[in-house]
């Protein structure tokens, strides 16, 4: 993609937008329309995308149908796929972004370093790798899948070999006939495994706990499907719905009662069946929690690649690593030359440490204590601020998509109630806050991220909700469908 765009940013903009991912370029798209042209975009990479932007690894695809992952307003009829691979998701972003003129609102390579809010001036104070700027709004955008997680693994500085992880792939190293040792069974493992497998003289899969798997029922779509959806868009609204409503259908597990976890675990346990021969494997993939406690990955590559003699899947703990082999607890030592991380993400993007509210405290700070926000999109102490997918801003059962253009919505409704009232400042109510929190607390106390059985990112250190929205996402689309200035403290 060719990028003509501007190097430095300007001095003083009214809204400043962190990232130029989907929430970013939505949002651009979206004030643009509504009439707001004095926007700015700080990305700190060369490229727009975010994620899809940085995951690059060999099989690189959505878990959420093209049909659903892409935005409401910019359809496209021309997915090859029923579920888009990354390098298809980043040129239709690319093109959602041509397509609206948001790519001169763009400023690359520059890295947010320090944003804090100026009480006197009532602005936002912006430090950035290419310069600093002042801004009335400040919306953050940043990915909550943007930082790499790694374990803490004793001895891993002394390995001789090749290591990194699934976001940072090295596609320079080649893995022909190496011993290859993968940590982490996560969603981009269950991805790169299958498309390693066959090249890899010895694969060793280090699992805690097995995910659940369903069927993906991938496949390429015809042209005239494509044809089709292209000449009746009504079609492809239809198709949107249907997924939208299945997709939701996970929720009855959480939501409503874990008794309909049976016919997905059946699903599941047929996958395992009809895909893994050796009895003594399907024991070890076959998950001891609740499904939905951690997150279900579809798949239907994943499980036969596990089921060939190149593969070992090993439950056991890491001991250490050594210069050329890896150390289990119980003595037995395996023979590296490559190391791939495929252990997530971090929970507080790195971006949520450098905004600092008007008491002088970040967004990570307050996290640390507990995740918190007002319906994902704001939060008390930080005027003028906004950001998509916050604490409890997303949801377990539904499209991330969805949920950021239901934010979207809210936070140009609310510039939109500042512009016209020519409001200057606003601040969310401490007490709103405090009651949509204990509002999640309540709901989330009976689901089954918190009693399924497992521990994953859904949940804090503590055993509390980690940032989910526990009700439906319907229900999430109708309370952020118009701004509720009553919640906010207002100022000219």
């Amino acid at each position: 993609m060719s990028i003509e765009a501007e190097t430095t940013v300007p001095e003083h903009v009214r809204i400043a937008i962190v990232g130029a991912g989907f929430g970013g370029i939505g949002l651009a798209v979206k004030l643009r329309e509504a009439g707001f042209d004095d926007l700015v975009i700080l990305e700190r990479a060369a490229d727009l995308g975010g994620t899809w932007r940085a995951n690059t690894y060999p099989g690189c695809a959505c878990d959420v149908p093209s049909q659903l992952y892409s935005y409401s307003f910019a359809p496209n009829p021309d997915w090859s796929r029923t579920y888009g691979r990354q390098p298809e998701i980043l040129e239709y972003l690319r093109q959602v972004a041509r397509d609206h003129d948001v790519l001169r609102h763009i400023r690359f390579g520059a890295e947010v370093l320090d944003a804090r809010w100026d009480e006197n001036d009532a602005v936002w104070r912006v430090q950035t790798t290419v310069g600093g700027l002042s801004a009335d709004v400040l919306i953050s955008a940043a990915g909550i899948f943007a930082e790499a997680k790694y374990p803490e693994l004793p001895g891993l500085e002394r390995f001789e070999g090749t290591a990194f992880h699934s976001l940072h792939w090295d596609h320079d190293h080649h893995l022909t006939g190496e011993r290859v040792a993968v940590i982490g069974t996560g969603a981009s493992a269950v991805q790169f495994v299958p498309e390693i497998q066959p090249m890899v003289d010895r694969l060793l899969l280090f699992q805690r706990s097995a995910p659940w798997i369903v069927p993906r029922m991938d496949r390429n779509t015809l042209e005239l499907e494509r044809a089709l959806l292209r000449r009746i868009p009504l079609a492809q609204k239809a198709i949107r719905s249907a997924w939208y409503a299945a997709i939701e259908g996970f929720g009855l597990i959480s939501l409503v009662d874990k008794r309909f976890r049976h016919p997905y675990e059946a699903l599941g346990r047929l996958q395992l069946l009809r895909q893994v021969r050796n009895p003594a494997l399907r024991k070890t993939l076959t998950p001891d929690y609740v499904i939905g406690c951690k997150r279900a990955i579809f798949s239907d590559a994943y499980l036969p690649a596990l089921d060939r003699p190149n593969v070992e899947v090993i439950t056991e703990s890491i001991a250490e690593v050594r210069p050329h082999s890896i150390v289990l607890r119980d003595g037995t030592e395996h023979p590296v030359d490559t190391i791939i991380f495929g252990t997530g993400f971090t929970s507080i993007p790195s971006a949520y440490h450098r905004y600092i509210g008007r008491h002088g405290h970040s967004i990570a700070d307050l996290y640390h204590r507990e995740p918190q926000s007002y319906l994902g999109a704001t939060v008390a102490g930080f005027p003028n601020f906004f950001c998509t997918l916050g604490p409890f801003g997303a949801a377990g059962n539904q499209s991330a998509i969805y949920m950021i253009e239901s934010q979207i919505a809210y936070i140009v409704d609310a510039l939109k109630t500042m512009r016209d009232n020519a409001i200057g400042r606003i601040e969310l109510r401490p007490e709103v806050q405090d009651d949509f929190l204990d509002e999640m607390d309540r709901r989330s106390a009976d689901s089954v991220w918190l009693t399924g059985g497992c521990q994953s990112y859904y949940t804090t250190a503590d055993g509390r909700n980690a940032g989910l929205y526990p009700n439906w996402s319907f229900e999430y689309r109708w309370r952020t469908r118009r701004f509720d200035a009553e919640s906010y403290e207002m100022s000219r």
